[in-house]
């Protein structure tokens, strides 16, 4: 009996850190697509990382922002010019996961650019959305 009880528990084990490596690499996956976009210079593709609704936050040097297609507008309008855009990079230093649908992650991010490369740091809420990861809340600086 002790052996079937250990054997439960180290099966319900693995598929607990089965499904964090999988939204883990998930996660990974969709920040290396967006770089991917943004290095394309489409705007566009890069948001389809973020949440589409009005309450997605944005938080950076001009203070709070709702919304995804204020968040859309605003990169449109600062990066609007493939020079101003240059190659992004992102470095993951954390991913920690807060419930099943839920995941923080802490970054850097540069942009390589003729103008005079850019960067900071980065902290990204994201949330499981129809079986989907996306980012709710983007803190950049």
């Amino acid at each position: 009996m002790q052996r079937i009880v250990t054997l439960a528990s180290l099966l319900l084990l693995s598929i607990s850190v089965l499904a964090q490596s999988t939204d883990e690499t998930a996660i990974r996956k969709l920040m290396a697509d967006q770089a991917a976009a943004w290095n394309r210079g489409s705007i566009d593709d890069f948001m389809k990382g973020y949440w589409n609704n009005d309450s997605l936050i944005f938080v950076g040097k001009s203070g709070l922002s709702y919304g995804y297609t204020t968040a859309l507008n605003n990169y449109k309008n600062n990066y609007n010019s493939l020079d101003k855009m240059g190659t992004l990079f992102f470095t993951l230093l954390k991913i920690d996961r807060l419930s099943p649908d839920d995941c923080f992650v802490i970054g850097k991010w540069l942009l390589k650019r003729k103008i005079g490369d850019t960067g900071g740091i980065y902290t990204l809420l994201f949330r499981k959305i129809g079986g989907h990861w996306l980012i709710v809340c983007d803190h950049t600086s």
